[in-house]
């Protein structure tokens, strides 16, 4: 590939080669696309919008919204796309471009993931001091090192390959350490808990966010700390799944088991169809 960078081409290999399963597989991600659009919008604006929710946790959850739409939008148009197109080849910058912004938001996502399950941590294991340990400053200053730590992730995945994989270890292995020692501080208080009802509780608080690591920690791990030879057909189905399937189904971990945010959904809907309809009569009057 030596020379003019900007007139290679690759060939993109799809998720199929077969017409007949081509249409269907379009129809159906672009569902699960919209659907993740809609859902990680939804939870943006309800948090914006309820003062109840303005909270460290729920600042993080905006972030780690915004970052699974910019995820799977990196991915899945052109991935939709390439279904109904016979053309399915890409440049060098555009193949590029679209890697290294997958990777800055995918890293980003991961130390989130990380900061969330410390937030948890403070807030189960250290209630009285949550409000002075997690500060608003202090949630602007890691959402900001977030960022910052993804772009020089993306940078750095334009070198050699040994260097790659020393950096996904360092990263995936790093945030996974963050949120597995956290963890083990929960569970060692609330083992300490005298109330079963306390302990449900605090187990209800954390599985949102313990089912968005499995989902996403678990595929990365696959695809991405075996050996090249260990390559297989089924890496496919693990890249849909951390690209378009966990965004998708995170706004639902988070809502539907979730009272606070439960509940202002259903206030946010009524002061929409409130407004709609005094928009409405508004207009019939006119």
């Amino acid at each position: 590939m030596g020379g003019n960078h900007t007139q290679t081409k690759f060939i993109l290999l799809g998720i199929t080669d077969s017409p007949c399963a081509q249409t269907p597989l379009f129809g159906l991600f672009l569902l699960i696309y919209t659907v993740d659009l809609v859902g990680n919008f939804g939870i943006m604006t309800v948090v914006l919008v309820s003062p109840s929710l303005h909270t460290p946790m729920y600042f993080f959850l905006t972030h780690f919204s915004f970052t699974d739409i910019c995820y799977s939008t990196v991915i899945s148009p052109r991935m939709l796309a390439d279904l109904l197109s016979e053309d399915k080849t890409i440049s060098f910058t555009g193949c590029m471009m679209q890697f290294l912004t997958f990777v800055f938001f995918g890293s980003a996502e991961c130390h989130l993931l990380a900061m969330m399950a410390y937030v948890w941590h403070v807030a189960i294991c250290h209630p009285m001091l949550y409000v002075t340990i997690i500060s608003r400053c202090v949630c602007w200053q890691v959402v900001a090192s977030s960022y910052l730590f993804a772009f020089l992730s993306a940078i750095v995945y334009k070198c050699s390959e040994m260097v790659i994989f020393a950096f996904v270890t360092i990263n995936m292995v790093g945030t996974s350490v963050v949120i597995l020692l956290s963890y083990i501080s929960i569970i060692r208080t609330m083992l300490r808990m005298c109330s079963a009802q306390s302990r449900a509780r605090a187990f209800h608080t954390c599985a949102s966010h313990l089912m968005t690591v499995a989902l996403l920690h678990g595929t990365a791990f696959f695809m991405y700390l075996q050996p090249p030879s260990s390559h297989r057909s089924l890496d496919k189905v693990a890249s849909i799944i951390y690209t378009m399937v966990t965004p998708m189904l995170n706004p639902f971990i988070y809502s539907l088991r979730n009272k606070e945010m439960k509940g202002s959904l259903v206030k946010c809907m009524r002061m929409f169809f409130s407004h709609w309809q005094h928009r409405r009569v508004l207009s019939s009057g006119t």
